[in-house]
């Protein structure tokens, strides 16, 4: 599991949790079923049997893999639409291509970020390189959806590319924890994602019998999703282990610790930590589209239907043609697309989710 590693953690500044903290509590801890989504791509739904409010502003969240493909099995999406929200796909292994019908994409590997704002809508598509598609190997990580207030979700499309070597690294007070600032801030320190909604994300390596206290923006909500390895959470010491999310109370402060002993597998605690300020508005939310009321994600529906969500470039900005279906076509009215297909594709809720 590399994304970004450091061979002197020593010498990263330190995150120190002051004595005034107060530790969240913990108030569930679910685990998250695994199924397929797009081509038959495996995934595990982390925010599965967890109440949308306890979630915002987040939506949806996927770990995607841990896979070892052979020759000719990686797969990814078709293309498909998105309005109302923000798509972050992380790549921990592995490389993803993104291509999308605002002009934004490019290729993600170990540590990346593709931050795509869909905003009044956009077209899109996630594929694993042709020569992954040949050779195989290993693909993990993770698309998370963020919700956008409603004087936001008619904004233009937008895409940030962000690069391992720009996220923040920091340690905890003993050395003990890797943390990798994403988005957002951690005791001072800024990560380089650019947020509509002020959220803030990090992946964590916890060696095994350490514990990480990571300060937390007092007004955000607090999630944290083990997906490697063993350990517990919060003062409480309630134990968690690969493939469950914890939601915490309040407080300024998460507390998690790694097991003594781990899996040869998953030598330490892997953990992905996401919180953000509640938008605390309506959720009308079903397949690609998240919107404030019913009538918005049957308008979506519509507008995608009409073609207006976006038009399939036949070449990508690097001048490289494109093989999927669909190119140079407005999507949804020239290529003939469902509604049904566009709601297998991410596995979303096929009729509207209200939060």
């Amino acid at each position: 599991m590399p994304a970004v590693t450091v061979k002197e953690i020593t010498l990263l500044p330190r995150v120190i949790a002051g004595p005034t903290l107060r530790a969240r509590g913990i108030k569930s801890i679910t685990t998250a079923p695994q199924g397929f989504e797009g081509e038959g791509f495996p995934v595990r739904r982390a925010f599965a049997g967890v109440d949308i409010a306890e979630l915002d502003p987040f939506i949806h969240l996927d770990q995607m893999g841990e896979v070892e493909y052979a020759p000719g099995e990686p797969k990814g999406t078709p293309w498909h639409p998105h309005r109302g929200f923000e798509t972050v796909t992380y790549i921990i292994d592995g490389i993803f291509d993104h291509h999308d019908s605002n002009g934004g994409g490019g290729t993600i590997t170990n540590g990346d970020t593709q931050w795509m704002t869909a905003g009044a809508g956009i077209l899109h598509i996630e594929t694993p390189p042709e020569h992954l598609v040949m050779s195989g190997g290993l693909f993990h990580g993770f698309q998370l959806w963020v919700n956008l207030p409603a004087a936001k979700k008619w904004s233009p499309p937008a895409y940030q590319d962000l690069r391992a070597s720009d996220v923040a690294l920091l340690s905890s007070h003993d050395g003990g924890a890797l943390i990798r600032v994403i988005a957002g801030e951690v005791d001072g320190h800024q990560g380089p994602g650019s947020t509509q909604t002020p959220i803030t994300l990090v992946h964590a390596t916890v060696q095994p019998g350490a514990e990480l206290r990571l300060p937390w923006c007092r007004d955000y909500n607090a999630l944290v999703y083990t997906l490697a390895g063993s350990g517990s959470v919060g003062e409480e010491r309630r134990p968690v282990q690969m493939g469950q999310l914890t939601v915490f109370g309040e407080g300024d402060m998460i507390v998690v610790r790694a097991t003594d002993m781990q899996e040869s597998r998953s030598p330490e605690l892997e953990l992905f930590i996401l919180g953000g300020q509640p938008i605390k508005e309506p959720v009308a939310w079903m397949g690609p589209f998240v919107m404030n009321t019913n009538r918005e994600v049957l308008q979506a529906f519509e507008d995608f239907q009409k073609g207006l969500l976006g038009t399939v470039p036949a070449i990508d900005k690097s001048g490289r043609p494109l093989n999927r279906s669909g190119e140079g076509a407005k999507l949804g009215s020239a290529t003939k697309v469902s509604n049904t297909d566009i709601l297998d594709v991410h596995n979303a809720p096929r009729n509207v989710v209200e939060g």
